[in-house]
């Protein structure tokens, strides 16, 4: 090998164990942050479907630490078109969800061996996007996690963002439709 191949190498291998510790470091300051903000998040409803957007690309963007989008969610569909602000969640949310893509993607040795990384992989590798579209769909399911594996496993960006978007447009359509509908069976009562 002359220099020129062995320098090219460590430059590699050099890159391969520092953009992974970078990405890692981004996604649990991005999540710190949100979770240390989370009362600054509450207010973005104020804005209205911009504020709808914000709120669920940022409860979105936390890994594993739950921020209560979905409850501001509930709310504003009181108060807005249910319709938009489910699809104007749904599409903040699924930008969101990149972060969970974006470290798997380059921190595959970090997470790799762990027992639910590799069922959620054989999941992935066996239904694809009907995977990720149930774990959108239903709250208690760690999307998170399955976003970190699509990333490790080089899935198709494109095919994970539909994925989320279908299950989440569902998900949060029918929660503020329920925040809608909810409230105008409460508030009667309170009258």
């Amino acid at each position: 090998m002359n220099d020129k191949q062995t320098e090219a190498n460590s430059k590699r291998r050099w890159q391969g164990k520092v953009i992974p510790v970078l990405s890692l470091l981004l996604v649990i300051a991005i999540t710190a942050a949100l979770f240390v903000y989370r009362d600054r998040v509450a207010e973005l409803g104020n804005y209205g479907y911009l504020g709808v957007f914000v709120i669920s690309l940022v409860c979105s963007a936390t890994i594993i630490l739950p921020v209560p989008g979905m409850l501001l969610i509930f709310a504003l569909g009181a108060t807005f078109n249910p319709v938009f602000v489910g699809l104007v969640a749904a599409f903040g949310g699924t930008l969101g969800e990149i972060t969970g893509y974006t470290f798997g993607y380059s921190g595959r040795r970090i997470i790799g061996g762990d027992r639910v990384f590799i069922r959620a992989e054989k999941w992935i590798k066996r239904w694809g996007m009907l995977t990720i579209f149930v774990f959108s769909l239903v709250p208690p399911l760690p999307i998170d996690v399955l976003g970190i594996v699509t990333g490790s496993l080089r899935f198709p960006l494109w095919k994970f963002l539909l994925g989320c978007f279908l299950g989440k447009a569902i998900l949060y359509t029918g929660m503020a439709f329920a925040g809608a509908w909810g409230w105008e069976i409460i508030l009667p009562f309170f009258s």
